[in-house]
């Protein structure tokens, strides 16, 4: 069996199963395998494959035939152009909440203080910390095998020289609960869980079955963490400080009224690249 066989064999196998991008998903393990790239593999479409090889794709295509996401089976995924470790432990980054990151970016300066609740990965504050010069970030997570994640892949950013001067600290504890008082930041991110409860069993299984529950559910409403965050946050932020949150396509108003109530103003809803309804943007 070559390359190209083994390609369209995966093909098949995975479209089979519904896989919603068979073929892309069929090429990415194969790149993974072989550690070649799409280029290698269309160049040299009939490079001999062993049987052992072979058979550890077989293996790989068995995993994402049952949904399980394709970077829990690499263990990576990119994500503001930079590559971050991932498993079942986090949320996969996605290319939406980049959009969060890039709004972000509009307004951290150089230096400054930056707080990312529900951290996970680690991937929103590790990205603002690698484009921008010298910020300090910390941050927070409820689950302790998250900030494992957050931990190597901040560890892994370090090494490459990526943090640009800035450094970065992850603390287990419930939102602002793991913070000491009177500690102050110039910014807070968030990708907060904001799953409507009653939605989360519609979702599809790679991320109803494969992903955290604790990352999805936002309680009946969807908007649990966002009043929590809302609430908290005149008590952590620097005069004028700033709040970026992510929000599902339909929850702008909802979010809006919360932030208005808890004193905010320049209340702002960005749009993703699709259209859709999803950062708010808050100043103190």
């Amino acid at each position: 069996m070559n390359y190209s066989e083994l390609y369209h064999h995966g093909t098949q196998v995975l479209s089979a199963a519904e896989i919603a991008e068979a073929a892309l998903d069929a090429r990415l393990l194969l790149e993974f395998l072989t550690g070649k790239g799409y280029n290698t593999l269309l160049a040299y479409p009939e490079t001999p494959v062993d049987d052992s090889d072979a058979a550890k794709y077989e293996a790989l295509l068995a995993k994402r035939k049952e949904h399980v996401p394709l970077s829990q089976i690499t263990g990576t995924c990119e994500f503001m152009g930079i590559e971050f470790a991932v498993n079942d432990q986090v949320l996969t980054p996605r290319q939406d909440s980049e959009c969060l990151v890039e709004e972000a970016m509009r307004f951290v300066g150089d230096g400054a203080d930056i707080l990312d609740l529900c951290t996970g990965s680690g991937c929103l504050l590790l990205s603002l910390l690698h484009y921008k010069n010298g910020c300090r970030g910390t941050g927070v997570d409820i689950s302790p095998d998250a900030l494992a994640i957050a931990r190597k892949n901040h560890g892994m950013l370090e090494e490459t020289g990526g943090l640009n001067g800035g450094s970065a600290r992850f603390m287990e504890g419930d939102l602002y609960d793991a913070l000491s008082p009177g500690t102050r930041f110039d910014f807070i991110i968030s990708n907060p869980p904001y799953i409507r409860r009653d939605v989360i069993p519609t979702l599809m299984p790679e991320v109803r079955d494969h992903e955290p529950l604790i990352a999805l559910d936002g309680g009946e409403d969807g908007l649990d963490f966002y009043r929590r965050i809302a609430d908290g946050a005149p008590s952590h932020l620097t005069r004028s400080g700033m709040v970026f949150c992510e929000i599902g396509y339909d929850q702008a108003a909802g979010v809006l009224d919360i932030f208005a109530a808890a004193g905010f103003s320049d209340i702002n809803v960005v749009k993703d690249y699709s259209g859709n309804d999803r950062v708010i943007t808050a100043r103190l």
